[in-house]
């Protein structure tokens, strides 16, 4: 296969009002700086969630056009959030608003605590998120015959944290996805087991009913090793969930299991990430697409300044790469190199744009830039 050809056919952007559309939660992020949560008498505010992530880069980063669907609660906070979306300049036609009861009972905002590590001390999240307003959306509640079916999309992303936040949520993902299938958008999702969020949904056997009933919907899925095991509930002989997470070996020899299961899978990818400490992490990406391998360039003790969104930085890098009809080769090096970027910037999106990134993929290094 020749590295241009078109893995996916991606709607031309003259069909579409948006070349990205994600759906999940938005948070709240609070961040201590150089300290730690339990310590802090002060944070920096951000907002971020790993689906929204992606749609804010495809706006920011690479200049496209994006929306998400989402839903916040009318009250300060919400309008925070907003406030935050905006600057991203993501559109927020699809946000479903509900009222607020002064309390918090019945809806709020997610809340996330991070300290960023350093050394030997690993990155710590700390999630307050219970009865928030995402966390409430139900089938029916968003128009997607509108979004796909009227405005149009090229590419939606969605994922497995926001699936499991409740079996309202893993629904409304059924339904998404089913209505952009019709529609022809490319759907990505990514993996991101959590096990701590499917305890209320069943476990990791209900984690693997749901997902692998989202799965069959998915043009691009996204995740690791442990992901695949754990989440769709593969087996291959010789790796188990807590198999590493740098080694190619195991992601080739996993997703030859998962093709030959979902062959609706155009491209299949992960993250390859050693973290040495913290600070210093070993960083590169590999995608199965079109029936071979493509793998980013290795960059060794990568310097870590807030490791969260690297990932949705990869995954978004990665759909640019597809979106512009580069190739597989292109957008893996796309996405290896912004979600490289992302992790030496605060927060959990993107501060970078385009220019950077492929200054990055052609090997220039970090002199002050005059």
């Amino acid at each position: 296969m020749a590295e241009n050809d078109n893995v996916l056919s991606v709607r031309p952007e003259s069909e579409c009002r948006w070349d990205c559309a994600s759906f999940g939660e938005v948070m709240l992020r609070f961040d201590p700086g150089v300290g730690r949560v339990r310590n802090a008498r002060q944070f920096t505010v951000w907002e971020g969630g790993g689906e929204y992530n992606v749609a804010r880069a495809m706006r920011k980063c690479w200049g496209k056009r994006a929306t998400v669907a989402t839903a916040l609660p009318i009250n300060d906070l919400g309008w925070l959030v907003e406030d935050f979306i905006m600057q991203g300049g993501v559109d927020m036609s699809h946000v479903v608003w509900r009222e607020f009861d002064g309390l918090g009972r019945n809806t709020r905002v997610g809340l996330n605590f991070t300290e960023k590590g350093f050394g030997i001390r690993a990155a710590l999240g700390a999630a307050d998120r219970g009865h928030s307003a995402a966390s409430q959306i139900r089938p029916g509640e968003i128009n997607w015959e509108k979004l796909f079916g009227e405005e149009g999309v090229r590419w939606f992303h969605t994922g497995g944290i926001f699936a499991a936040l409740a079996p309202n949520t893993s629904e409304a993902v059924i339904e998404a996805v089913e209505v952009a299938r019709k529609y022809g958008t490319i759907i990505s999702y990514d993996l991101n087991y959590r096990p701590s969020l499917w305890k209320s949904q069943g476990g990791k056997e209900g984690a693997q009913k749901i997902n692998r009933n989202i799965a069959q919907y998915v043009d691009v899925m996204i995740g690791n090793e442990e992901d695949f095991t754990a989440w769709l509930g593969f087996e291959v002989e010789g790796l188990d969930e807590h198999i590493s997470s740098i080694d190619p070996a195991n992601f080739k020899k996993m997703i030859q299991t998962a093709v030959s299961e979902f062959p609706n899978f155009k491209v299949a990818a992960t993250t390859l990430r050693n973290a040495r400490t913290a600070t210093f992490n070993d960083w590169s990406a590999i995608i199965w697409a079109g029936g071979e391998f493509y793998q980013s360039v290795m960059r060794e003790n990568l310097e870590i300044y807030d490791r969260v969104g690297g990932g949705d930085g990869f995954a978004s890098g990665l759909a640019f790469g597809f979106m512009e009809g580069l190739g597989p080769q292109a957008a893996v090096e796309y996405g290896a190199a912004h979600g490289a970027l992302a992790m030496t910037t605060p927060g959990d999106t993107s501060m970078v744009n385009r220019k950077e990134v492929e200054a990055v993929m052609k090997g220039k290094g970090a002199r002050v830039i005059r």
